[in-house]
């Protein structure tokens, strides 16, 4: 099976060299044949080096390829990224790689070859082993996730861990019938959607360690954006 790792970038240029070429020497070790695989850099509107950066890694190693999208948003740049692609399964992870990346292992198992649709990472399953995150964004994760399942009726337990993986074959079907959102939530698009219509989820618990000095996250405004985006979806449900 082929497969595409997206890693969505804004004004990364300090840790992308480092961070890219990690979670290349892990895929090649792991996934040696060559054409298998490929890391797609989506870069979503960076003003710094980080498009240089990563065009240099691009004409280095022959499974990088580097996607530019002139507007903000991490759902613009996967959907654009994928939109793209021929590979059998795409998915992405943050620059960051918070989650464990032997965890990959175990997504791309579970769609290769126990055949589930899309896999999803969490990090408030029971087993899940969580690092270093502060009490503010653990208790923020848990009033957002607690919201969706009252307000949406999901079952799924994270919709916002930056690790997910679907079949590719499933992402227009998706993409079709509402998961559209430029921003973060799309990554709850996708699950939300994929609940709806009854596709195979996988729940991935994971170790995943906060890289508190490098969030860009802002609690209070992005939970105004996600409420906002919540109530789009809520309509969406009621007008299927």
């Amino acid at each position: 099976m082929t497969f595409d790792v997206t890693i969505p970038v804004l004004n990364e240029a300090p840790t992308l060299e480092r961070q890219v070429r990690i979670l290349y020497d892990f895929l090649k070790q792991h996934f040696p044949e060559t054409g298998q695989w490929r890391i797609v850099i989506a870069d979503n509107g960076s003003t710094d080096a980080t498009p240089d950066i990563a065009a240099r890694l691009c004409s280095e190693l022959p499974e990088l390829a580097l996607v530019k999208v002139p507007e903000k948003g991490v759902g613009l740049a996967l959907k654009t990224s994928w939109g793209q692609s021929n590979a059998d399964m795409v998915g992405y992870m943050d620059l960051d790689m918070a989650t464990d990346l032997t965890h990959f292992l175990e997504a791309y198992q579970a769609i290769a070859t126990q055949h589930y649709d899309i896999v999803y990472g969490t990090r408030l399953h029971r087993r899940s082993q969580v690092i270093g995150r502060t009490l503010k964004r653990e208790i923020a994760s848990r009033v957002f996730n607690g919201l969706l399942k009252v307000y949406l009726g999901v079952g799924f337990s994270d919709g916002m861990c930056g690790f997910k993986f679907l079949q590719r074959s499933v992402y227009q079907h998706l993409y079709e019938n509402g998961a559209r959102n430029n921003g973060w939530f799309f990554s709850t698009e996708l699950l939300t959607i994929s609940e709806w219509l009854g596709l195979k989820i996988y729940e991935l618990p994971v170790k995943w360690t906060d890289d508190a000095a490098s969030s860009k996250v802002r609690i209070i405004p992005l939970a105004r954006r996600y409420w906002k985006d919540m109530q789009a979806l809520k309509q969406l449900k009621l007008h299927r």
